[in-house]
């Protein structure tokens, strides 16, 4: 099921747009792992690539109201682009680039978030295993959707 995972409770869980988008078709693996945590963050980087999908899709209003619905939940935080956040960004970029294996600056991001918060980020993005000290969730077999989901 997942890879980098400590196989305990994740008190803070980060989402990813991949996991996001497995959350919103069903997938019972990111269900339980959100209905599992005490918190579920989403950093503003992840909601601009929902909306940026939103645009791109044929369900933009449908999308947005699903979107908006989930926010409001009380388990539910949008982690911000702090000067914090900023700092981990940097640490995160000036490692991966040293070793040789950048990353999509938009996943360093929300990595930065993620580390930012004390956040296991939950994801099906390979990319994130190259982030040193972010604690993870890996889940394999991500079925490819239509862009709207």
């Amino acid at each position: 099921m997942a890879s980098g995972s400590r196989g305990e409770r994740a008190p803070r869980v980060a989402l990813d747009t991949s996991a996001y988008s497995r959350f919103r078709a069903g997938d019972e693996r990111v269900h339980e792992l959100i209905a599992a945590a005490e918190a579920v963050l989403i950093p503003t980087i992840v909601l601009g690539e929902l909306y940026g999908a939103f645009e791109m899709g044929s369900r933009l209003r449908e999308n947005r109201v699903v979107l908006s619905e989930f926010l409001s939940e009380s388990y539910v935080r949008v982690v911000p682009t702090s000067a914090d956040v900023a700092r981990h960004y940097g640490r995160v970029y000036a490692n991966l680039r040293r070793a040789g294996t950048p990353i999509p600056a938009n996943d360093m991001w929300i990595a930065a978030a993620a580390i930012d918060q004390a956040a296991c980020l939950l994801t099906f993005d390979r990319d994130f295993e190259r982030v040193a000290g972010l604690d993870l969730i890996l889940l394999e077999g991500i079925e490819l959707g239509s862009d709207d989901d």
